[in-house]
């Protein structure tokens, strides 16, 4: 933890309306500020207690206190950070260590999750018609039948997507993870968006995880042991600008240069890293639209709007379709409860922050929920679900578009 960026909290309190968890319970150490306190007393040498390893726990990481503070003080940064140091110093119960080892053994490793694609599929409705009983054994588990997709045909994407027409300019792309085994379409979607508008897509077939995960979880050796390999692929593909449709994905990315350090650091500041909506509004359109006759809510992902700064751009994309129209959710700066792993080790947690999300999203009454994170789109979907009668479709930005682009009566 760096002391410096510790000194940097006033201890003001712009936070507090902004973070969730403060937002749940009022509690002063499950705020931005009172887990700086926290850090504050561990450097001076307090013991990493196991309540002090909670309130680090209970924090989503989503970065709404970086937005709302007026002293840029680098939560995003201190976080991560006091997490690395929690995961050396903290003996964690053995079920939670169980728990960790499961998720951060399979989810971080595409194959590993194309091993449950048929289980999930052949499952679906059991799982939910058994989350309520595993609720009682263990919540997590729960969580996880709970949040687990209806996964979709698996979609193989070619090395290289060519341009249609005039090639404007060679991007590659991030398949990642959790997207590329339980949401293919939305990375095919995006292959076929970028194409229509004058780039060669260049997928390397070596990629996986891009640590974000780990990262944000205080995996700190995993996570650069990903960074490595990625930045490796892409270096490969011969590409120096890389287009990313995941929130999480897109924001760990932009950090490499900061986390690796020496020779890597030289390396990923080669790449540049840029979300898919930031990319397309920069480069402008091409491509005719096609009217969509539907409103949309569209979801701000809090590692796209709070990490990366990116509100504007989707919006401005989406309405640019003829027929559409954008409805706002409120609060919006309010992260759904997703955080990467955060529902499935903090469920209950999670659960709440799901609900309150799912209950403004249908406030909207927009005829389809627009995300542009698997995470989000997993959650917020589960959330739906346990309110009952008809779902609202989720889908994904791209999905959008490209719907738009092709001609499409809806989005699929």
């Amino acid at each position: 933890m760096d002391p410096e960026l510790i000194a940097d909290c006033v201890h003001c309190g712009f936070c507090l309306p902004t973070c969730p968890t403060y937002v749940l319970w009022g509690e002063e150490m499950d705020s931005p500020r009172g887990r700086i306190h926290l850090m504050g007393q561990h450097v001076e040498g307090t013991p990493m207690t196991p309540e002090m390893a909670g309130h680090f726990d209970a924090c989503l990481g989503c970065m709404a206190c970086v937005t709302a503070c007026p002293s840029g003080v680098r939560y995003d940064r201190l976080i991560e950070q006091t997490r690395a140091v929690v995961e050396r110093e903290h003996v964690r119960e053995p079920a939670d260590r169980a728990l960790r080892e499961i998720v951060f053994r399979l989810f971080p490793y595409p194959r590993r999750l194309r091993a449950l694609r048929l289980p999930l599929r052949l499952s679906a409705g059991a799982r939910r018609r058994i989350a309520p009983r595993l609720e009682r054994i263990n919540p997590s588990l729960a969580a996880m039948a709970g949040l687990a997709p209806d996964v979709p045909d698996r979609v193989r994407l070619p090395r290289r997507v060519r341009a249609v027409g005039r090639r404007r300019a060679t991007v590659g792309m991030l398949t990642g993870c959790v997207q590329g085994e339980f949401f293919p379409q939305v990375n095919a979607a995006t292959a076929r968006v970028l194409a229509m508008e004058g780039c060669d897509v260049v997928i390397p077939p070596s990629q996986g995880c891009c640590g974000a995960l780990s990262l944000h979880a205080g995996r700190e050796e995993q996570a650069v042991r990903l960074a490595r390999r990625t930045i490796a692929a892409f270096e490969r593909a011969g590409v120096d600008t890389v287009v990313v449709n995941a929130a999480g994905c897109g924001s760990t990315m932009k950090q490499y240069a900061e986390i690796l350090g020496g020779e890597w650091a030289e390396r990923a500041a080669a790449i540049r890293t840029v979300d898919l909506a930031e990319y397309l509004a920069a480069l402008g359109p091409v491509a005719p639209r096609h009217p969509l006759r539907l409103s949309v809510a569209y979801h701000d992902a809090c590692h796209l709007a709070h990490a990366q700064g990116i509100r504007s751009q989707p919006r401005a994309l989406l309405a640019a379709i003829p027929g559409l129209t954008v409805r706002e959710v409120a609060e919006s700066a309010v992260c759904c409860g997703s955080a990467g792993t955060y529902n499935l080790l903090q469920p209950e947690a999670a659960r709440e922050l799901g609900d309150r999300k799912a209950a403004r999203v249908l406030d909207t009454g927009a005829d389809l929920l627009v995300s542009a994170n698997p995470g989000c789109t997993m959650q917020v979907t589960a959330a739906l679900r346990r309110r009952g009668g008809p779902e609202l479709p989720v889908a994904h930005t791209a999905q959008v578009l490209d719907a738009s682009l092709r001609g499409l009566a809806k989005v699929p």
